[in-house]
């Protein structure tokens, strides 16, 4: 049987997209221009789905529409190319999922923050009572998703900017920008400005009907949205609502394009106790429970929720407090931008465990804070130099590792009661081992396995 659609990518969406594509009642065909794995071949097999490897007859398929592109596929890979240049129908995955969408869509996006934000929101609606699919950038493909016969009351879907990229008509009941900073610039032919407006897709069709949650202190956000139009309600994120380790939201009247002004009410939404730390996370819970509040869900339904939340393990995730010192995981920190946030995030001295392979690191936004709020480093890397270079005039104490366990240990001699000892590496963790969820776990299973049956004064510095 002649394909009516074609699937670019043979990886976990275009495997979702095709399986939804046949559910529909359409004859998908799954072209890749490498190599299928034997155990994506296997898979087509099973579900009798066609698909052609090492691919590049594309006149052949030409008169096919539409073609449904996989978001890991980048923009000059030849079949992109072909099908601009041809004017063919080109879609994303999130693009061809979204008609079969049943029940509200919540799209959360911004360069960080944006899975623990998901993951927050799917959580506090699913305590609310709601009927919670979680898709897009984190776990499932939003194709994949669909497949399940249930009913959901509302989707979220994390989504990325190569996601957006190639949306038509895809309009989100709410949508919420979390933050741009510099960010797959390779992907932008090295230009921000293409990578801000990927990210920007996300309001492209937002109507009257929709709402726009965003984080009004980014200034890029704010420069965008200067320029051009918006018929959405609209309702803003900033980290000034988190003093104190409190968040209090202000209550918001939502007005139409023709008034942008937000007026706030007297009265406030104040939460404590927050389950995750630092204001970038204040931002995070405050976007979810406005997008909550915007659902009608009571404040004391959220506050609830947000008591039963358990932090995304390797961000800021706490493992244990040892003789009153806390130990933190951050290994998904591996940048210097999202280790500033972790350091700016406590109020109390930080012995900071940092390095690993270094990706062109400027460790200069780093000195204020590490001035301020790290006590000492341990260094845990093969090479450390460029990490002892930039913070020795910073921090009395600077000490090389080579593995985790020494690490930990040196930390917790160097630590006192009250303190923090923190993993955020700021650099990839392929030197020692074998992604950031494996330096993250060897970090929490030293610590509740071995780190409270040690002997301080045994460790040797």
């Amino acid at each position: 049987m002649s394909p009516n659609c074609i699937i670019l990518g043979s990886g976990e969406s275009g495997k979702g997209a095709a399986m939804l594509a046949s559910k529909m009642g359409l004859t998908p065909l799954v072209i890749d221009e490498n190599a299928i794995s034997q155990k994506a071949k296997d898979f087509f097999n099973s579900k009798n789905i066609a698909y052609r490897e090492k691919f590049n007859d594309y006149l052949e398929i030409k008169n096919v529409s539409p073609w449904i592109k996989s978001p890991g596929i980048p923009r000059e890979s030849a079949s992109i190319r072909f099908a601009e240049k041809n004017g063919l129908e080109l879609i994303s995955e999130i693009e061809f999922a979204y008609p079969f969408a049943k029940g509200k869509v919540i799209a959360i996006t911004g360069t960080n923050g944006k899975t623990t934000t998901s993951l927050l929101t799917a959580h506090l609606l699913k305590e609310s009572g709601f009927k919670v699919n979680l898709s897009g950038n984190i776990g499932n493909s939003f194709s994949q998703s669909l497949l399940n016969e249930e009913e959901f009351d509302v989707h979220v879907i994390e989504v990325s900017s190569f996601q957006l990229e190639d949306i038509k008509k895809f309009k989100p009941d709410i949508a919420i920008l979390l933050n741009i900073t510099p960010d797959h610039l390779d992907r932008y032919e090295n230009q921000f400005e293409k990578y801000v407006d990927a990210k920007f897709k996300i309001t492209k069709n937002l109507d009257r009907n929709s709402t726009l949650i965003y984080n009004a202190d980014d200034e890029t956000i704010a420069q965008k949205l200067n320029n051009i139009e918006l018929e959405a309600k609209t309702s803003i994120l900033s980290e000034s609502f988190y003093q104190d380790n409190k968040l209090s939201i202000p209550s918001q009247k939502e007005n139409l394009s023709e008034n942008p002004d937000i007026l706030f009410k007297n009265s406030n939404f104040l939460i404590e106790n927050l389950p995750l730390y630092g204001a970038h996370n204040a931002l995070n819970i405050s976007a979810a429970a406005t997008t909550c509040l915007k659902l009608s869900i009571s404040e004391n339904k959220i506050k609830q929720a947000l008591s039963t939340f358990k932090p995304v393990p390797h961000r800021l995730e706490k493992i244990d407090t040892i003789n009153g010192i806390d130990f933190i995981n951050d290994s998904k920190a591996t940048n210097v931008e999202a280790t500033l946030r972790a350091l700016e995030s406590f109020q109390k001295p930080i012995i900071w465990i940092a390095g690993g392979v270094d990706k062109g690191n400027n460790y200069e936004i780093l000195k204020d804070a590490v001035s301020n709020n790290v006590k000492a480093i341990v260094c845990l890397g093969i090479d450390n130099q460029k990490i002892i270079h930039a913070f020795k005039e910073n921090v009395s104490y600077i000490f090389e590792t080579k593995q985790m366990s020494e690490a930990i240990d040196k930390a917790y001699q160097l630590a006192e009661k009250g303190e923090v000892v923190l993993l955020s590496p700021a650099c990839a963790s392929f030197d020692l081992f074998k992604n950031f969820e494996d330096r993250g776990n060897q970090f929490r299973e030293y610590i509740e396995n071995n780190l409270k049956k040690l002997d301080i004064s045994s460790i040797q510095l």
